[in-house]
């Protein structure tokens, strides 16, 4: 399994390919900066939770599944 600043530098990735604006860049961009400044896995999924709006809480949970699955 990949560390957290590993899957941080993935999402960072895929924010970088999203278009400016887009709710995958917003998402992307949220699951790179809560995965580079938390301690573990555990501890970015649960703060993704408090993360608003809703629409771009749901892509990032999304995102963060996807991305700590592989």
């Amino acid at each position: 399994m990949r560390d957290n600043l590993d899957l941080a530098a993935s999402a960072q990735q895929l924010a970088d390919a999203a278009p400016t604006g887009s709710i995958d860049r917003a998402a992307a961009s949220s699951v790179a900066i809560t995965l580079a400044t938390t301690r573990d896995i555990d501890q970015a999924r649960r703060t993704l939770d408090g993360l608003s709006p809703e629409d771009v809480r749901k892509a990032a949970v999304e995102l963060f599944e996807r991305l700590s699955a592989d």
